[in-house]
């Protein structure tokens, strides 16, 4: 596959999920980093959403909560190029109800190269790098020849 580029605009679409255990950590970490988010577009999941346009006084799209399809609405817009990076604390110790949908994303960010930070270590390089105040050509493969190719039925 040949790789194509996708451009992220200087104003970035950031999606903001966390899990039950971990929205405060989120929370704190949105609270220090308010003045770099403030210049971006923000996306969350449910509860987490809310949370933060409270604690945050910011606009947040607020999609539905993780496990009744939050999830798949940030994975869709993912593939549909209009996130362009995820920032996911999620519970690496506690089973989800919705685990298959947690995997899910974190997959299709792969699929569309996208940056991913699962704590907040990930997470202050990603919000701190210089590419989050320029633009940036993101390369993505080339999935023509996976969307063209010829199933065999029998």
């Amino acid at each position: 596959m040949t790789p194509l580029t996708m451009k992220m605009g200087k104003v970035k679409r950031i999606a903001l999920v966390a899990h039950d255990n971990k929205k405060p950590d989120l929370l704190e970490w949105a609270r220090f980093n308010r003045g770099l988010l403030e210049k971006h577009e923000l996306w969350a999941t449910g509860t987490t959403g809310l949370l933060l346009q409270k604690e945050l006084g910011l606009e947040v799209n607020v999609l539905q909560s993780g496990p009744l399809g939050g999830d798949q609405q940030v994975g869709a817009r993912i593939a549909e190029g209009l996130i362009d990076f995820l920032i996911f604390f999620w519970d690496p110790l506690e089973a989800q109800p919705h685990d298959p949908d947690v995997k899910a994303l974190l997959r299709i960010a792969v699929v569309w190269n996208i940056p991913v930070a699962c704590d907040r270590a990930s997470a202050d390089f990603i919000i701190s790098s210089p590419l989050m105040k320029e633009e940036y050509a993101r390369q993505v493969p080339d999935y023509s020849d996976y969307r063209s190719r010829r199933l065999k039925l029998d």
